[in-house]
């Protein structure tokens, strides 16, 4: 059994961003994704309102260099304005050549 080290990205944030993020997370390197509805609350409190539907949480799994960008790039241009939490983990992968590109 062989794994590799890989980076698992975990971003929740507000549906209407669904779409953008997913394109940028491609366009940075990301090879998939996951995505799911999520709820809670946290320093923003609970949603007001659901007419935008539910939270979505999309996981991905990169390389360090890409999860690198991935990172850097919501933090530029989501944190100020949208309810965004995103959080990194180290994984290991089996078949380690289905998440990253050459």
């Amino acid at each position: 059994m062989t794994l590799t080290k890989a980076r698992l990205i975990t971003i929740i944030t507000e549906r209407v961003l669904r779409s953008e993020i997913i394109t940028m997370l491609k366009e940075k390197g990301a090879t998939g994704y996951t995505e799911t509805e999520a709820t809670g609350e946290g320093s923003r409190g609970i949603r007001a309102s659901d007419w935008a539907g539910r939270n979505v949480k999309i996981q991905t799994i990169v390389s360090d260099k890409v999860a690198e960008a991935i990172m850097e790039n919501i933090a530029e241009n989501y944190f100020e304005n949208y309810a965004v939490i995103v959080y990194l983990r180290d994984v290991e992968v089996m078949r380690g050549d289905k998440y990253f590109t050459t």
